[in-house]
């Protein structure tokens, strides 16, 4: 129906169409009664002419009008007005619909912030985690520990071990019999003479040292100068 028009000509152009404003004027001035029922309004030319625009724009402004029985066309004489109340019903649909067609905008403009903000958190949020990982890196090296004949460790698992919550290591491998366990499950038993590639920050070790772990590689230069 093209009386309905209105509704998908401003959504889709983004902006009130010529002929709707138009009839929107027109219907405005019925409303007000500057047209009289039974008037006639000026014919299409003289209506181009006035609003400026083509005769075809015209006739898309009177066909809404027309089909909502605001005025009547009447070959041969021209635009009759037909219906204060048509016009006064008309208009406020229109503007129900221009309300509804603010709050989308604003939705929109809304929803476009909060896509830019998102992005921003994101960015931000892996900056962060980037950071952290380095921070925590740079503060933590790798080390091997031998696993002595008195160590308490012997015969527990890496779970009762628990080196991440008691000296904040993680267990990378562990090496037996020269053969490599990587990445140790943590019900792995730790036995005599296991060697423990461990990441851990430098002051854990001493905590190692008093589980009689020895340490044989990843030590500081003023480590390795209080060995020698």
């Amino acid at each position: 129906m093209e009386g309905m028009n209105y509704v998908s000509e401003t959504s889709r152009r983004g902006k009130t169409a010529k002929y709707i404003t138009i009839a929107v004027d027109i219907a405005t001035g019925i409303a007000r009664g500057q047209y009289k029922i039974g008037q006639k309004i000026l014919g299409r030319s003289s209506l181009a002419g006035r609003y400026n625009v083509s005769p075809e724009t015209i006739r898309r402004a009177l066909a809404i009008l027309a089909e909502r029985k605001i005025v009547k066309l009447q070959p041969g004489v021209g635009v009759i007005v037909c219906s204060q109340v048509a016009a006064e019903n008309y208009l406020a649909e229109y503007g129900q619909h221009q309300i509804l067609e603010d709050i989308q905008k604003k939705l929109l403009v809304y929803l476009d912030e909060r896509r830019k903000l998102d992005q921003k958190i994101s960015q931000l949020t892996d900056e962060l985690l980037d950071y952290t990982f380095k921070m925590a890196t740079r503060f933590q090296r790798i080390h091997e520990f031998r696993v002595e004949g008195k160590s308490p460790l012997i015969g527990k698992s890496l779970k009762e071990a628990d080196f991440r919550s008691r000296a904040g290591g993680t267990i990378l491998s562990i090496l037996r019999d020269g053969s490599e366990i990587v990445s140790p499950n943590a019900d792995s038993i730790i036995q005599k003479d296991d060697v423990l590639t461990i990441i851990a920050p430098e002051e854990a070790i001493e905590y190692f040292r008093e589980l009689d772990l020895t340490i044989l590689a990843g030590l500081t230069r003023k480590q390795t100068e209080i060995h020698e």
